[in-house]
């Protein structure tokens, strides 16, 4: 077993990085968090962790913590996600996902860091001319959102080459659910994901979901995309880690997903048959830089890394995202 240095979590108030501090304590490893709260929520990181409200940007900051922590191996969560306003944006993503993403990179090499694992996207294929997709498709993406983490990737591969630095780069497909305890869960206010949106509409606290585009070349019409549940992709880091710290002089890049898709309307159909419930569905046209079928093709991972997932099954996951949603409410006071 790797001696136990301590793991810096960029973003860990944040939906994913609270999950992987989970997986990480779960594990026994030491964590801190560096979040600036700008989407995050100090209550979604754990009391008993080392927690920095700041930017990544600040490498002041980092190189502080990066000393204070004994910090061994980075995880890094922080950024913007929402494609369609990286469109509108797209000065922001390079900021928050590319320029800021540098700054973390400099601290690290800086401060002797020599693992980084790194929250990366299916959104740098862009709209692929196969599915399922695997790592040797071609990445070119088609808004900044995929081009913002793109290039960080190439950052990434870059530094490994020029110093004592490996990295893994997790592209994770639709992520979805929630803490199987309800621990933590997806909490922004005004979220797009599916998974989510549709649970807001079985609680009542959305009229309806709106459906994008229903001339899809997918056996009902509706766009076809692999859910991956939150805390099986953290259990995914995890094993990243230990694979970093294995084999020093290997990086990866992977896909993150479970190999099948589900169509939209399958997804509501989920959550009506665990909620007992009709949720009001608005059709609408499709979104631009929509592709028909998003599916990973996950053999790599498989092969690399002793990934097991627990919660491969799409009601399981409805169940744990409703009953995340519950739980908010309560703590929101609604």
């Amino acid at each position: 077993m790797p001696d136990r240095f301590t793991i810096l979590v960029t973003g860990g108030a944040g939906y994913i990085g609270s999950h992987a501090i989970l997986a990480l304590k779960d594990a026994g490893w030491p964590v801190a968090v560096v979040d600036n709260l700008t989407t995050g929520f100090r209550w979604a990181a754990p009391d008993d962790v080392a927690f920095y409200e700041g930017d990544i940007e600040d490498v002041a900051l980092v190189t502080k913590i990066i000393k204070e922590q004994d910090i061994g191996a980075i995880m890094h969560f922080a950024g913007s996600i929402i494609v369609p306003e990286s469109v509108e944006n797209p000065l922001k993503y390079y900021h928050n996902n590319s320029a800021k993403s540098r700054n973390l990179i400099d601290a690290a090499v800086t401060g002797g860091v020599k693992h980084f694992i790194f929250s990366s996207t299916a959104a740098t294929y862009g709209i692929p001319e196969e599915s399922p997709v695997s790592e040797q498709t071609p990445q070119v993406p088609i808004n900044p959102y995929g081009m913002s983490k793109l290039m960080t990737e190439n950052m990434l591969r870059d530094v490994s080459a020029a110093h004592d630095f490996n990295f893994c780069a997790l592209r994770y497909f639709n992520v979805a659910g929630a803490d199987p305890k309800a621990r933590t869960g997806q909490s922004t206010a005004g979220a797009t994901h599916l998974i989510k949106v549709a649970v807001e509409a079985a609680l009542g606290k959305r009229d309806s979901v709106a459906v994008f585009g229903t001339d899809y070349d997918t056996p009902d019409g509706t766009g076809v995309r692999d859910y991956i549940h939150v805390s099986d992709l953290a259990a995914a880091h995890v094993l990243a880690l230990e694979a970093l710290i294995a084999d020093p002089d290997e990086n990866h890049l992977l896909n993150c997903g479970y190999g099948r898709g589900f169509s939209v309307l399958e997804v509501l159909d989920a959550v009506d048959r665990v909620t007992n419930l009709k949720i009001a569905r608005q059709l609408e046209g499709r979104r631009a830089g929509d592709p028909d079928s998003l599916i990973s093709d996950n053999r790599a991972i498989m092969k690399r890394f002793p990934w097991q997932p627990q919660y491969a099954d799409l009601d399981k996951i409805v169940t744990h995202a409703l009953a995340w949603e519950r739980k908010l409410g309560e703590i929101r006071g609604e």
